[in-house]
């Protein structure tokens, strides 16, 4: 905690934050405890490392793909963290110093404001690996690039630079290094912190009903999409190929 801000990191940095089954859950708790934080101003997010994370970890994935009791938590899991991150009540200020990818970008993409390197690159490769993309991402690329990119981007798993993705709308804030990711992110934080409590909340609120009024039970449909995929012929051949080239 830095006062009324409160800092988020995700710490993998040495795998690329990809997220595995501590992750995700420490991921969805920090984010439920964050909304009942009371004096929290602002969530300042970033991560350890040159990615911001690399998505979903190939072991985790693995073995989702083979135990229905760890399915069914992530997907609780999941569910929870997506909804924190649409309706916490203050905003959340994410710096992006490096790729963000699968549950990364929607990451990226879900908060109020992305500072990002212009280096670093966006995607979603959900359907390029047999999977749904149902992390989120359908909500938060829709409501941010509008639901045609949207659809060009998650159906077919293409990446883009965070230049391009600024211009999408994507990404709020563009630096032209890493390292000036966090520095800015921190700026942008304190500027909102120091603005009256009573009104930013109130604008974050009035933001969160617009999105529940637009997503109605997408992230759910989504959610068990995904997760009834992870079974899916076209996942396993490439889980059997990663495992050939580790052999």
């Amino acid at each position: 905690m830095e006062g009324p801000i409160a800092s988020l990191e995700l710490g993998r940095g040495e795998v690329g934050n990809g997220f595995d089954e501590t992750l995700h859950r420490e991921f969805s708790e920090a984010l439920v405890a964050l909304r009942m934080a009371a004096h929290v101003r602002v969530v300042l997010l970033s991560a350890a490392g040159p990615m911001f994370s690399a998505g979903g970890d190939i072991e985790y994935i693995e073995r989702l793909s083979v135990d229905h009791e760890l399915r069914e938590r992530t997907q609780r899991e999941g569910l929870s963290a997506f909804t924190s991150l649409l309706e916490m009540p203050v905003p959340i200020v994410a710096a992006i110093q490096g790729h963000a990818v699968g549950f990364g970008a929607t990451i990226a993409t879900a908060c109020d404001v992305s500072v990002a390197w212009r280096g670093a690159k966006l995607g979603d490769p959900h359907v390029l690996v047999g999977l749904v993309a149902g992390d989120g991402g359908v909500l938060s690329w829709t409501a941010a690039a509008g639901y045609n990119r949207a659809r060009r981007m998650l159906l077919t798993g293409e990446s883009i630079t965070a230049e391009a993705a600024y211009d999408f709308g994507l990404i709020t804030d563009l630096v032209d290094s890493p390292e000036a990711a966090l520095p800015q992110a921190r700026r942008i934080a304190e500027r909102i912190a120091a603005l009256s409590p009573v009104a930013v909340r109130g604008t974050k609120r009035a933001f969160i009903a617009a999105a529940k009024a637009r997503n109605g039970s997408a992230l759910e449909v989504s959610l068990l999409e995904e997760i009834a995929s992870l079974t899916s012929p076209e996942l396993q051949a490439v889980l059997s190929a990663i495992k050939g080239k580790r052999q």
